[in-house]
């Protein structure tokens, strides 16, 4: 299954600059190991070093958060758009 994923302004150095990568996967957890295959780079700031999603970093899904689903379990739909976006604080 085709995905967009839909990079950052921050992490786009390590992707060869680009808005969005396609990837493959059923589900999150596939879809960011075909990315970090690609780029290897990305995965220390997307995913902790046990392999979960980094409490730094929001992923959505077709616009769903996937911490409030199945996380790394989540289905992903062919022809989805995954977004990766930094946390925000501020104060």
């Amino acid at each position: 299954m085709a995905v967009k994923l839909r990079m950052p302004p921050i992490l786009r150095p390590q992707v060869g600059g680009a808005r969005e990568v396609e990837a493959t996967g059923e589900t999150l957890g596939d879809v960011l190991d075909d990315v970090f295959a690609r780029f290897p780079g990305v995965r220390e700031q997307i995913v902790d070093a046990d392999g979960n999603l980094n409490r730094f970093v929001n992923v959505y899904v077709s616009n769903e958060d996937v911490r409030l689903g199945d996380g790394l379990s989540t289905t992903v739909p062919d022809g989805s758009t995954v977004i990766v976006l930094p946390a925000m604080a501020g104060g």
